[in-house]
């Protein structure tokens, strides 16, 4: 491949996500479907996202860096000095790593949102520091990815980084997935999703029909799930046959996660024909690199074309961590939360007038993994509470958010007054986004405090879950608080 393509490609990625990520922002976390067909709101710059926000930091770290190396120590260490999103396995990563919990178990301990869409959309730079090296894009992914996530959140990574590295030899669209599918366990939920996917598109025409099929079949509570939205994903660009327009506005149409399934999308087809984005798309955005203030600590390029310029000189410095054996997995707990636990009778529905939920004098001692715990629904008796008492201590006075975010019914209490509950629903268990019933905003004094939790019985789910943490209200950055 001669250089100018090369550089003509790269910067067509650029191009394709910004205009993907810029159109579907306004719509992230929609339940869908829309019907957009261009920018709605029209923008007058590139809408900053975490999309590429990440992918220059990782570039400008390893820029710096007198021998870069693709490292996930050098990722962990990014995290923490110059990252400050609070949002779903982002922060709870960058918790993992304050405690000392180093990579992969950081992307895989206590981590609800493994799965999470948010290493699959740092992809392209690893497509684009290894050009028609698929398994070496795949093994730098893997890097990056291990970092915040686990299991599909990895794999969704590593299949786009290879079919984006193919990309820029290869313009047809099933070699590409193939090439995706190749680096990736095949019985994984999400090669099987994609491979459902194509199936379904070889017969059928209908987008809406197959959205459907895809929440039916591979939908998840968590709209940022990489494998509903990679399904979405490919399925615009099955769809879409080539067209840069008609693949995008599939895309954001499915809803869920519509800025990053439509930013890959994009993506992808600018690395195929960088001449397939249609000029209308550019026009409102121009050719600036903004990033969000979550990033810090760091000088970015102003435009799209200094950031390829960085990729274009990093590209013949760049060395991947050798082969190490495997760490062994690290004692975890230190980390795990304890619970006096007993049950309440009797079942007193919403009359906290007459029946003031407690403990009773005999406790059982549980001790949970972590933060994100559950039991088997069976084990609560139908007319009674299930009372849990959650201590933690801290170091210094905090204004805090204490969250308690769970699918079954429960009632809690915070420091023995009453704080919220709900008789059941969806998990979100983020604390810039969990559902308003689940947290509570107070000041807490340094030293030891209570959180009480009575769950009632469901007929929602087998297993009731649930996932109790304490954040900064500011920041809404996980304290990493010390429970006993």
């Amino acid at each position: 491949m001669d250089e100018t393509s090369y550089r003509k490609k790269v910067m067509g990625c650029w191009l394709g996500k910004a205009v993907g990520g810029t159109l579907g922002q306004p719509y992230e976390g929609s339940a869908g479907p829309l019907a957009l067909s261009y920018y709605d709101p029209v923008p007058t710059d590139m809408v900053p996202n975490d999309d590429l926000d990440l992918q220059v930091l990782w570039c400008c770290i390893l820029a710096g860096m007198e021998r870069p190396v693709v490292d996930r120590d050098v990722f962990a260490r990014g995290w923490l000095e110059h990252v400050d999103f609070p949002w779903d396995e982002y922060a709870l990563a960058i918790r993992n790593l304050k405690q000392g919990i180093r990579p992969p178990w950081s992307g895989q301990y206590d981590n609800y949102f493994r799965d999470g869409l948010g290493a699959a959309i740092r992809s392209e730079l690893w497509a684009c520091l290894a050009p028609d090296d698929p398994e070496r894009a795949a093994r730098f992914a893997y890097e990056d990815a291990c970092v915040d996530h686990a299991g599909d959140g990895i794999y969704a990574e590593q299949f786009w980084a290879a079919a984006e590295s193919r990309a820029f030899t290869v313009s047809d669209l099933d070699r590409l997935l193939d090439t995706g599918l190749s680096v990736i366990p095949g019985d994984c939920r999400l090669a099987r999703a994609v491979a459902d996917v194509r199936k379904l598109c070889a017969v059928e025409t209908d987008p809406l029909k197959i959205r459907r099929h895809v929440l039916d079949n591979w939908g998840a509570e968590n709209f940022t799930d990489t494998v509903m939205n990679t399904a979405f994903a490919v399925m615009a660009l099955i769809l879409g046959k080539g067209d840069f327009s008609k693949s995008i506005c599939l895309a954001v149409n499915c809803g869920q996660d519509a800025d990053c399934s439509t930013a890959t999308a994009g993506a992808i087809l600018g690395l195929i024909d960088p001449d397939s984005i249609d000029p209308k798309w550019l026009k409102p955005i121009g050719h600036k690199l903004i990033l969000n203030d979550g990033i810090r600590g760091i000088r970015a390029p102003s435009t799209l074309e200094g950031f390829s310029d960085m990729i274009f000189a990093l590209r013949e410095r760049i060395a991947l961590r050798g082969d190490v054996a495997e760490e062994r997995e690290p004692d975890l707990t230190a980390f795990a939360v304890p619970a006096d636990c007993g049950f309440f009778k009797p079942w007193f529905a919403h009359d906290e007038g007459r029946f003031s939920p407690r403990l009773p004098e005999v406790t059982q001692r549980r001790v949970f993994p972590g933060c994100f715990a559950g039991i088997a629904n069976s084990e609560i008796a139908p007319d009674g509470l299930f009372m849990m008492r959650f201590r933690f201590e801290l170091d210094a006075p905090r204004k805090a958010r204490v969250m308690f975010n769970c699918n079954g019914n429960h009632l809690v209490w915070i420091d023995g007054d009453y704080a919220f509950g709900r008789e059941g629903g969806r998990m979100a268990p983020s604390f810039h986004r969990a559902p308003r019933n689940q947290f509570k905003d107070l000041a807490l004094s340094a030293g030891k405090h209570e959180i009480l939790v009575g769950l009632a019985r469901t007929d929602r789910a087998d297993e009731i879950r649930w996932v109790i943490g304490v954040a900064e209200q500011g920041s809404k950055q996980w304290i990493p608080v010390r429970w006993f």
